[in-house]
């Protein structure tokens, strides 16, 4: 009988980087949500690949920064928590834009005692001589294997997914074969919607945006009604948000719409609403309603 091998991978960084991509990339399906802006993903997210004698469970974690608000510290907290009984630890750093953050958390992460690998991403990118001055300057970092991806096009994802796989210790399976997250439809439902909203708004609207969901229902095998708020700080946002006769409301939905269509495999009918909640980074209430904050 053959033998299995598995274990579970944390993704860490500083915002940006990339993690969430190339945890899409690994599972082969968009289990996180993906932006150009910094703070995307904000829970910790696990994403599963499974293969005949293997299994890689990842999380992906928000970017590691230092927080301005009481969402900041619930990220950094959950960053924090993923690494606890991990099997193998993927730190990534952007390699077109290595600074002294970047260094800060490969040198704090090459203490953990595990198997370690240090991603470097972009490098499509990246010229070859910089890429090669990068491998060096990190050779004695500590890390197991340095290995250069460009997770957006997957150019040595593979080759990584096969180190980690080779990392893995025996282990039970964790997951059924058809699990490629743990995260609730409900969750990555608001997610999506969040994703579109970064994806179009202005730079200085999305850090302020949540989304609660308030109802998703059933209508038949082949439609789901889903009805959702979108929470911004200022009123001055709000209107951003709607845009000019609602037409960027509609974008964002009309988006959000087609990527949860795929994911439950029916037609949907989206209502959005805009509402103010001044400073709900920082209000526990809020937070928790939002599903940022665990209860204490």
């Amino acid at each position: 009988m053959s033998v299995f091998h598995s274990g579970f991978v944390a993704i860490m960084g500083r915002p940006n980087v990339g993690k969430s991509t190339l945890m899409n990339a690994m599972v082969g399906e968009k289990v996180a949500i993906v932006s150009n802006r910094p703070q995307t993903t904000r829970n910790r997210i696990m994403g599963v690949y499974t293969e005949a004698e293997n299994q890689l469970v990842f999380l992906d974690t928000p970017g590691l920064h230092t927080p301005r608000t009481r969402l900041g510290e619930y990220m950094m907290q959950t960053a924090k928590e993923a690494l606890q009984g991990i099997d193998a630890l993927v730190v990534m750093v952007d390699a077109t834009a290595v600074g002294k953050h970047d260094e800060s958390i490969v040198a704090d992460m090459s203490q953990y005692k595990v198997k370690k690998a240090l991603v470097l991403n972009k490098i499509d990118l990246l010229k070859k001589e910089a890429l090669l001055g990068l491998m060096e300057k990190f050779a004695q970092a500590g890390y197991d294997d340095i290995v250069p991806v460009s997770a957006a096009n997957g150019d040595g994802v593979e080759h990584l997914k096969q180190l980690l796989i080779s990392y893995m210790p025996e282990g039970p399976k964790y997951f059924p074969d058809d699990t490629i997250t743990d995260q609730p439809e409900r969750l990555i439902c608001g997610e999506l919607i969040r994703e579109k909203a970064l994806l179009h708004l202005r730079d200085e609207v999305p850090h302020g945006i949540g989304v609660e969901m308030m109802a998703i229902t059933k209508q038949s095998d082949n439609l789901t009604e889903i009805h959702a708020t979108i929470y911004c700080e200022r009123a001055a946002h709000k209107g951003i948000i709607i845009g000019k006769q609602g037409a960027m409301l509609r974008r964002i939905g009309q988006e959000a719409r087609a990527d949860i269509e795929t994911l439950l495999g029916t037609h949907v009918h989206l209502q959005l609403w805009v509402k103010v909640r001044e400073n709900w980074r920082n209000r526990m209430d809020d937070l928790r309603t939002l599903g940022y904050e665990s209860e204490k």
